[in-house]
């Protein structure tokens, strides 16, 4: 099949690597323009880029997929179908109307639920045990296109959305490979989204990694695996940020245990555990302000924590 591929984030780049090991021909990769990165602040290609050049295949980074001129680009390619995963801006009318089968989104939920930038991460901070991954027909709505096809798969309890990410990333691309060989051979029946069960998971903010330590520590739990890499959950420790990289719910206790203490306040050193509004959480890795991240025994060890220190903000 004839394609054009549409994707920037490393999510995107198993996709694009097994549409063309099954053999289709990607005709041009479009991606988002090499943007500033790092201290040095210089300008670094994305992952998808990268991808596509070891390929061998064209590249194409419009600042603006509809602008005329990309618009044009794109119209000239004669191709059977367009797949796009992770593009980072949103695709005019003009451009779905280009293809015979339109084009194709892999979306890293179980549709309708989820739709929106962070699917995986919003999955993971409301304590889902379970999502996948949904091939849609998009139109012009934010992910609310035709379904094609689903795979569902378990949440580890202790999976990071970096992990869970790397996970869908490969379902979707053989997702996406069975969904066009549907297509072509026209076995696929699309299904409608269900509005009445939609529910949103917008772009993540840096306040969304604030730990409040009065929250269940089952749902900190969750804001330390979801929030991975960006923004992470972070708290204060003697003043300075500590951000959290790895817990665990203290001994798998149940959220139901009350914990020994004030929420932040530490229950114990070894292992470093912190009482939480309800339960209580262990740390496994931590990083302080402008150090490395370390496990949480060293961390404890080297800033000699005692029993009742708290982390985060004294209450007002």
């Amino acid at each position: 099949m004839r394609l054009i591929f549409l994707g920037t984030p490393a999510f995107a780049v198993p996709t694009l690597e097994r549409i063309v090991a099954a053999g289709h021909n990607v005709l041009a990769v479009v991606t988002q323009p090499d943007r500033p990165r790092g201290r040095g602040q210089i300008a670094a290609p994305p992952p998808v880029k990268q991808a596509a050049l070891r390929l061998g295949l064209p590249v194409y980074q419009p600042e603006r997929v509809r602008r005329p001129e990309a618009v044009e680009y794109l119209r000239a390619i004669p191709v059977d179908a367009m797949v796009v995963v992770g593009y980072g801006q949103i695709i005019p009318q003009s451009i779905i109307d280009m293809a015979p089968l339109g084009i194709i989104n892999v979306h890293g939920s179980l549709l309708p639920k989820y739709r929106g930038a962070g699917p995986i991460q919003w999955a993971i901070l409301n304590g889902e045990t379970r999502t996948g991954v949904t091939t849609i027909r998009i139109d012009a709505g934010l992910d609310t296109g035709d379904m094609l096809l689903k795979m569902e798969t378990e949440i580890g309890p202790d999976e990071t959305a970096v992990e869970l990410g790397q996970r869908l990333a490969v379902i979707g691309a053989d997702l996406l490979v069975d969904t066009l060989d549907g297509l072509h051979a026209g076995r696929i029946v699309a299904e409608k989204q269900d509005n009445a069960q939609a529910s949103y998971a917008p772009l993540l903010k840096k306040e969304d990694g604030r730990i409040d330590w009065t929250r269940d520590a089952q749902a900190i739990h969750n804001q330390v695996r979801g929030l991975q890499p960006w923004p992470g959950a972070s708290t204060t420790f003697r003043g300075q940020a500590l951000h959290i990289w790895r817990s665990r719910v203290a001994g798998g206790a149940p959220s139901s245990v009350e914990p020994s203490g004030a929420g932040g306040t530490l229950a114990s050193i070894k292992p470093p555990v912190v009482s939480c509004g309800t339960g209580t959480l262990e740390l496994v890795e931590v990083q302080l302000e402008g150090r490395k991240r370390i496990p949480a025994a060293d961390f404890a060890n080297g800033q000699r924590l005692t029993e009742n220190e708290s982390l985060g903000d004294p209450p007002a």
